[in-house]
Order: structure tokens, then C-alpha cells, then sequence
């Protein structure tokens, strides 16, 4: 019989702990979620103040039988389920299942899993905190009532199996919005002028850029008005007016929140939101090294907080001194923003002295580079600014003034570590001659430049979580499953790391957007948001703002309903002909996206997919190149000829020119044969373990 019966999430999780607690404690998992809404109904009692209907998940009865008979058998039950609202939701749902055993039940929670703060958390339970329940249920609900009353609308006028959801919607419209911008953007003519000069002293080169007239700024948005320019400057003396010499610090990022972990690892790393979650998840949970066993190697990741412990912080300054000297160490607190969740920390490395390097050969490839980059990130952050000496010059000619400004970098600080990234490319400065004013200096030529202004760019992964993080729309646990949830619908798709709404998800958008404006808005989203902090904080209940929300919105539903009763959604019309009856084809939506289909279904059952062709010739044969797509979504390019009478098959889009490079051929194959054979494998297991099935009873089967 054990004194201590810990339950926890995930059997690695786990693993991890029981090494830090003594012989009579019993640590076991519920594999996450316990009880939650039925699948097949909406699972709310509407009528009965809106009663969530929890039943047990299925599949889970003999883990529950498990659970038990442990609870029995211990004198003391800890749920030390994860430190957030979901996790506090899991560790309630556990109590109501172990409901005979309420009385030794209490909650602990820890921020990593190390000794000190696993012991710590022991010493110090509480009981479980119901506004943190209450904020989670009140999402739980809303998203379903949302879902279940919406998502209807769609079966009946795009098609059946979609759904809608208050965060995806938003995500989703965000994504359209911003391709309605790009298709809708007018470029416009600018131009600069650039001067190549030389220091007549030292003959060093560098270049100044066309600032204005008279000291005042002077866009030119012509080749008249810059030829005017050059007219006016044609034999002028470029004298130096004046020199301004200085200093510039640049300071560290903060150590990563949920939502700064996964931008960083999407531009650095290449990684999806799910798989740095992922990889994340596992690193929180434990990793076996040899000699030190099953090792937690960070802090929870999720979190949107800035803040680090003064121990963390402590141990940062001796590994910063111990590595670069004390020069580079700046003691640093980071001001974390209005509305984050400040329970725990930011994520940090739990060992400042398990260094990467030192663990390589114990983790996989993508575990080492995601706890490199929050290792390095987490020990920059409290390191000293790098320092730049800076030069900005103003030259004239004539009435006209250039600009030089230039940069070197005297002391590296926290950048001898760590450099955060950006979307933007950024352009490094040298330093430029040792001018002094009133100097003159040689024109070497000039060079003006057209250009045009650029639309928005499209999304990313990373900057589509940045910016439902500034517009308060979700937190650091939805954004994950947000974006991979509109990405498995199809709603958009990814190519080359940009986000594209596909026209599934265009239909979808203008008929939400166009019908449910009062929920599918980026106000309401973040409202909402708000209002699921103030439930956490005790502040409201959650049933009050159930009641509140669904009197409007109930009337919305019936309105829009009643709206769209009489509206058939019309189809667009192709110019494909219907071979087998003559009708003209019609653009359809399915699983995969828009297809063509005979409108007289089901007299007519024809259908075909819509094949979109490239304006490059195949490199092989010559032939139309066409755009496929794996059961994934991933692109390829295929000739219209394979399989007959060209092989031409590539992942990268051809150019024009380009020699057929049978290797890409190859590599394309390697892929797609490797899934084949892992799914015919799993088949010939299945079937095999059938027989043994079958033999068990004494019945026999002509095969």
C-alpha cells in the first residue's frame, strides 16, 4: 500500500518524478483528459442553466478501474497535473472520478520538473482552484455551443462535414483578409538616388542616399522629378555638412513565452507550431541521459510570461561569468505585458549546467535544436547589450542633401550568444571613412533607383501567432491547435511557409463573416478572452457569462437561419462540358478542396478533378507541366505525360531552361515509397495478429 499516490498526465512525466520522491509514493498517468463532452451531441443542457454533460472518454474504463483501486489503497492522493487552466480542469475531472476517495485528495503543481521543485510542491498542496476550472469549462462550453449551432449552416449551404469555431474562424479570416489585400493593392512609383563618393584622404569608398532640399525630407515618385534633381546637382561640390559620432546598445530579447518560442523556431528552425509544442512537451516531461536518468530539461511551455525566478537568474550569472567573463553578465527584468497569465515563468532551461553540446548524443536531432535555442535564448537574456560605435553624416550639393550612416560593432555582449530573428531581412551597415565637416568629397557616380511599393506580405505561421497574440485572440495553449486545425480542414494551406486561403475556405469565410457578425470578429474574440481571465480571477461566473452571450446569439442563429432558409448557394459555372451529358460543369467543394461536378446529380454522376497547369514547358519532353498534391497537401510538379511516355516528376517548380534532373525524380519516389511500404507492413501485422485472433477461439477460416 503506498502512502503517496501521485497522478500526472503522461507516463514520461512520470518517469521523471519517481525518481525524486521515496519508496511508499506511487506515481501513475490518466493519459491526459479523463471525462469530457459526449462527441456525438452537443452535450450542454441548455435548458438547465447550461450543465455541461461530462462522460467518461471511451476507451478509458480500465484506466479508471486502475485509478481506482490506487486511490483506495493510498493514504494520500496529489494531482499534479499540469500548471494551467487545462491542466487544473484535468485534476477536476480526476476528483470527480475519484469522488469515494475526496477526503486525501489534494492538488500540487510545479513549474518544472526538478527535485527541489517537486519536493517543494509536496510539502505545499492546495485544493483544486475552481475559478481556474470554472475559465476553462466556460471556453469548453462556448466553443461548443458556437460550434454546434453554427456548423450546421455550413452543412446545408457549402457541404456537410465542415466546421466553425469562434478562434479558427477568426484565424481563418485574418488569412483572407489579408489575400483581399493583396489582390486589391496598386503599386506605386518611388525612386531613390544613390551616390557612389570617395574620402579624397583615406580613397576609401561608400555610399549616401538622397535625403531632401534644405534640410527638409523630399520623396520623388517620377524619373521627371528625379531628372530635375540630377540636373540641379549636375556639376556640384559634395561637401560634408555635418558629422555626428556615437554610441548604440542593442539589448537582448526576453527568455521565450509559448508564443515567442514558436516564431522563433518557425524562422530558425523551420518547425510547425504542432511539432515545437511537440518537441517541447517532451523536453518538459523528461528525457533519459545516461548518469542522470529521466531529466526534465525545461520549464512548462506554456506560459506568456517574462519572468524568471531569482534563482534561475542567480544560477544565469555564474554560467554567464564562468563562460564569458563578467563583463558580459547584466542582471535584466523584462516587464511582461498587461494581460498575460503570470502563474509561471517564462521558458527556460530547469539545468543551466546540462549545456546542449553536453546532451547531443542523448537527444533526437529536433529535441537538441529546440533546447539549443532556448538554452541560448534563456542565457542572452541576461546578458549585456552589444555596442556599436555609429557615424551619421549629412552631405550637400548644392541645395540638396545626402545621407551616409554607418555602424561597427565594438562590443558582441548577449550576440556572441544569440541573435533573435526576424521576418524582415536586415541589412548590415560598415562603418563608414573618417570624415570631418566641411570636407570635400568625390562623386564617383550616380545611381537612381525605381522602385515600387509592395503589398503586405502574407502570412505565416509566426506572424499569424503574433498577431492573434497583439489582437488578444486566444492564448498561448490555442494558438497550436488553432492553425492546425484550419490547416487540416483546408481551409488554407502552406506553401513555402506562406499561408494561403484556399477557396473552401474563402466560401466559408464570406458566409460566416457576411451572417455571424457579431461572433466571427476579431473584437468579440479578444472580449471574450477577457472575459475568460476574469472568471480565473474570480471575478465572474462562468454560467452568468454563458446566459449573457446566449440570448443574443440564439437570436442570431434563428435569424440567420431563417434568412438563408429560401437561399440556395449558387454553383459557378465552368466552361468544362460534361462529356457523358452535355451539361456544362460546375466548381464543387470537397474533402480536398474545389473540383468540377455535372449539375445534373445524380441522373449524372460525373465528376473530375480540376487540373492546374504551370506556364513551364517539362523540362524532359516539353510537355504541359501540371500542380498535384499529396494526401498531405504537400505540391509536386508532374508531367502531363507521366506515367506513358515521360517520367518528369519534381517536389521543386521547374524554370525555364532548366535540364530534367533525374535525382529529384528519385527523391520525390523515396518518399512516397517508404510511406507505401510502412502502410503495407502495418497491414501484413494486422492481418496476422486476425489469424492468431481467430485461432484463440478454435474456429477456422478458408483463406
Amino acid at each position: 500500500m503506498a502512502d503517496k499516490l501521485i497522478i500526472v498526465e503522461s507516463p514520461a512525466k512520470a518517469n521523471t518524478i519517481k525518481k525524486f520522491l521515496g519508496g511508499s509514493t506511487k506515481v501513475v498517468a490518466s493519459m491526459g483528459h479523463i471525462r469530457d463532452l459526449p462527441k456525438s451531441k452537443m452535450g450542454i443542457d441548455i435548458e438547465h442553466d447550461f450543465e455541461p454533460e461530462y462522460i467518461n472518454i471511451r476507451g478509458k474504463g480500465d484506466l479508471i478501474k486502475s485509478l481506482k483501486k490506487d486511490a483506495k489503497q493510498a493514504k494520500k492522493i496529489y494531482i499534479a497535473t499540469d500548471p494551467d487552466r487545462e491542466g487544473e480542469a484535468i485534476a477536476w475531472h480526476l476528483a470527480k472520478i475519484l469522488e469515494d476517495e475526496k477526503d486525501k485528495i489534494v492538488r500540487v503543481t510545479f513549474n518544472e520538473i526538478t527535485k527541489n521543485a517537486v519536493q517543494k510542491a509536496i510539502k505545499e498542496p492546495r485544493d483544486i482552484d475552481v475559478n481556474l476550472v470554472d475559465a476553462q469549462q466556460a471556453r469548453r462550453v462556448l466553443d461548443r455551443i458556437v460550434g454546434y449551432k453554427i456548423s450546421p449552416v455550413l452543412w446545408k449551404k457549402v457541404r456537410r462535414g465542415l466546421s466553425a469555431g469562434r478562434v479558427q474562424s477568426v484565424a481563418v479570416k485574418l488569412i483572407v483578409d489579408r489575400e483581399n489585400e493583396i489582390e486589391k493593392f496598386i503599386p506605386e512609383e518611388y525612386w531613390n538616388i544613390y551616390a557612389d563618393l570617395e574620402d579624397i584622404k583615406t580613397k576609401k569608398e561608400f555610399q549616401a542616399h538622397f535625403y531632401g532640399k534644405d534640410g527638409k525630407k523630399l520623396e520623388i515618385y517620377s524619373n521627371d522629378e528625379v531628372q530635375v534633381i540630377l540636373d540641379n546637382i549636375k556639376d556640384a561640390k559634395y561637401i560634408v555638412s555635418e558629422v555626428k559620432k556615437g554610441e548604440k546598445k542593442r539589448t537582448p530579447a526576453p527568455p521565450f513565452t509559448t508564443s515567442t518560442m514558436q516564431q522563433e523556431a518557425s524562422r530558425k528552425l523551420g518547425f510547425t507550431l504542432k511539432k515545437t509544442m511537440s518537441i517541447a512537451q517532451g523536453l518538459y516531461e523528461g528525457v533519459k541521459i545516461p548518469e542522470k536518468g529521466t531529466v526534465g530539461l525545461i520549464t512548462y511551455m506554456r506560459t506568456d510570461s517574462t519572468r524568471i525566478s531569482e534563482e534561475a537568474r542567480n544560477v544565469a550569472k555564474t554560467q554567464i561569468t564562468k563562460l564569458y567573463g563578467e563583463n558580459y553578465y547584466e542582471n535584466r527584468y523584462y516587464k511582461t505585458k498587461k494581460d498575460a497569465q503570470d502563474a509561471h515563468e517564462a521558458i527556460r532551461p530547469t539545468y543551466i549546467d546540462i549545456e546542449p553540446d553536453s546532451i547531443k548524443d542523448s537527444l533526437t536531432k529536433d529535441q537538441y535544436k529546440l533546447y539549443k535555442l532556448v538554452y541560448n535564448r534563456f542565457l542572452a537574456s541576461q546578458m549585456a547589450p552589444a555596442v556599436y560605435d555609429t557615424m551619421n553624416v549629412n552631405i550637400k550639393a548644392n541645395a540638396y542633401d545626402f545621407k551616409a550612416n554607418g555602424q561597427v560593432l565594438k562590443f558582441k555582449g548577449f550576440m556572441t550568444l544569440y541573435v533573435e530573428g526576424s521576418d524582415k531581412e536586415e541589412k548590415e551597415e560598415g562603418m563608414l571613412p573618417e570624415l570631418e565637416e566641411n570636407q570635400e568629397v568625390k562623386l564617383k557616380k550616380l545611381n537612381p533607383k525605381q522602385s515600387f511599393t509592395e503589398p503586405p506580405p502574407r502570412y505565416t505561421e509566426a506572424s499569424l501567432v503574433k498577431a492573434l497574440e497583439e489582437k488578444g485572440i486566444g492564448r498561448p495553449s490555442t494558438y497550436s491547435p488553432t492553425i492546425t486545425t484550419i490547416l487540416e480542414r483546408r481551409y488554407i494551406e502552406k506553401e513555402k511557409k506562406q499561408l494561403y486561403p484556399t477557396e473552401l475556405g474563402k466560401v466559408v469565410n464570406k458566409l460566416l463573416t457576411e451572417n455571424f457578425t457579431d461572433v466571427i470578429n476579431v473584437e468579440f474574440t479578444a472580449k471574450i478572452e477577457d472575459e475568460f481571465d476574469e472568471i480565473a480571477e474570480g471575478h465572474e461566473k462562468w454560467k452568468k457569462m454563458i446566459r449573457e452571450f446566449y440570448g443574443p446569439f440564439e437570436e442570431e442563429v434563428e435569424k440567420v437561419e431563417k434568412e438563408l432558409e429560401h437561399v440556395e448557394m449558387v454553383d459557378e459555372v465552368s466552361d468544362v462540358k460534361c462529356e457523358k451529358c452535355g451539361r456544362m460543369m460546375v466548381y464543387k467543394y470537397g474533402r480536398y478542396g474545389k473540383f468540377l461536378a455535372c449539375p445534373g446529380y445524380p441522373e449524372c454522376k460525373n465528376a473530375k478533378p480540376i487540373i492546374e497547369t504551370i506556364d513551364v514547358p517539362c523540362p524532359k519532353c516539353g510537355a504541359t507541366v501540371q500542380v498535384r498534391k499529396t494526401k498531405r497537401g504537400r505540391k509536386y510538379y508532374i508531367c502531363e505525360n507521366n506515367p506513358k511516355s515521360c517520367d518528369y516528376i519534381s517536389w521543386n517548380k521547374p524554370k525555364v531552361g532548366e535540364e530534367w534532373n533525374p535525382e529529384e525524380k528519385a527523391e520525390f519516389e523515396k518518399e512516397n515509397t517508404t510511406k507505401k511500404k510502412t502502410r503495407k507492413t502495418k497491414t501484413k501485422k494486422t492481418t496476422k495478429k486476425a489469424k492468431i485472433s481467430k485461432s484463440k477461439t478454435g474456429k477456422t477460416t478458408k483463406k
